[in-house]
């Protein structure tokens, strides 16, 4: 077990790596080829973020393995919300400045209730293809919304200061073609190494997916949003965090149910979805502010972290 150990470490570390390579190759293409920068932002840099999630989840459930699958689609937004809001919330406190954000934040609650509901009597393809066609909806809203209020929106601004410096397209096509072979290369051997821990060790490939394989592909998540507080972009912090969630709901929870559907374990219908939605509530508390302006301080940013471990400290408790 020690070699499937060993595997899955290094496969975390290849896939954040392969992760940047892709999305800075396919943003360079896109900007050498005129596409706007903040479009460039809000689809390959934010789907792009999500990568680790949807290759792993996708290959998981081709190998038989969607509870792998889906078990990483609700623990990295656990995680988004809980260890990456939380952590960088004590780093130094976050405030929502951007009505575009303020915007996503009930659209992000409807969609968690939504898949909810939809994973209630198990997942079908009818319900991948609702989850699809979910977020063709939103990125067509997001983008219209976006473009409209560049000029006046704070997260459209750090949006578009974020994409990727232009490199030359062959510079750029290295980047792309070895990004996305690590991305594969990482992936396989991710699953492949999780599959043997669980077994070994005699839980679920729902327990790893929530735990260790949720930790891992939400790490690109976690490096953008500290790099984005520590230059004063709180928007970008959660927006990044809000996106994510978004891509992690509508198109990584969507590939069990195209690819593997059936039932879902029935702990994460009675525990790990409504702690899923006990995090999105309180962010939407925090991000709405109602009778103040929306921020995360210190103090809510160590009870989000709290809140994570403890978590956490219930999925061991649950499986020694």
């Amino acid at each position: 077990m020690l070699i499937d150990f060993i595997a899955l470490g290094l496969g975390l570390i290849v896939l954040v790596y392969a992760a940047d390579w892709f999305v800075d190759g396919a943003s360079a293409i896109a900007r050498n080829l005129g596409v706007s920068p903040l479009l460039i932002g809000l689809t390959i840099v934010g789907l792009g973020t999500s990568a680790p999630e949807i290759l792993v989840s996708s290959l998981a459930s081709f190998q038989g393995n969607p509870g792998l699958a889906v078990g990483n689609a609700i623990g990295s937004n656990i995680a988004n919300m809980g260890l990456i809001l939380g952590a960088t919330a004590l780093i130094a406190p976050l405030a929502f400045h951007s009505r575009l954000l303020r915007r996503e934040l009930p659209v992000l609650m409807l969609i968690s209730i939504a898949c909810y509901g939809l994973a209630l009597d198990g997942l079908s393809v009818v319900d991948g293809v609702l989850m699809l066609l979910g977020l063709a909806a939103f990125l067509f809203w997001l983008i219209r919304t976006a473009m409209r209020e560049r000029k006046n929106d704070s997260l459209a601004q750090e949006v578009e200061a974020e994409v990727p410096e232009t490199m030359p397209n062959n510079k750029a096509g290295v980047f792309f073609v070895v990004g996305l072979l690590g991305l594969l290369i990482s992936s396989k051997v991710l699953v492949w190494a999780a599959v043997n821990i669980a077994h070994s060790m005699g839980i679920s490939d729902v327990v790893i997916g929530l735990t260790i394989v949720a930790l891992g592909t939400s790490l690109p998540e976690l490096a953008a949003s500290i790099g984005s507080v520590l230059k004063g972009e709180d928007d970008l912090a959660v927006g990044n965090v809000i996106g994510s969630n978004v891509y992690n709901l509508l198109a990584v929870f969507s590939l069990p149910a195209l690819i593997a559907p059936g039932p879902v374990d029935a702990t994460v219908i009675s525990r790990d979805f409504p702690v899923l939605l006990a995090f999105t509530g309180v962010l939407f508390i925090l991000g709405m502010g109602f009778s103040k302006a929306g921020s995360i301080n210190r103090w809510e940013g160590g009870g989000l972290l709290s809140g994570y471990l403890i978590y956490q400290w219930t999925i061991y408790q649950s499986v020694i």
